[in-house]
């Protein structure tokens, strides 16, 4: 079922497995345009990703 509103909480992980995240919000939202932004690029010269999600690892591959 869709939600309206997912909502992230990690303290009980940084409070029982000491876990920190590796990559910060604010650098992770620019890993995902610049993501996105390649993305269109390719489109826009006739190139497309081909994604294929595998258990692990995942990839995609470029094809034309």
């Amino acid at each position: 079922a869709e939600v309206d509103l997912l909502i992230g909480d990690p303290s009980k992980a940084r409070e029982l497995l000491g876990w920190e995240p590796r990559v910060r919000f604010k650098e992770l939202v620019r890993i995902m345009v610049d993501a996105d932004l390649q993305d269109l690029q390719r489109q826009s010269q006739g190139m497309h990703l081909k994604r294929e999600a595998t258990k692990e690892p995942a990839y995609a591959v470029l094809v034309r």
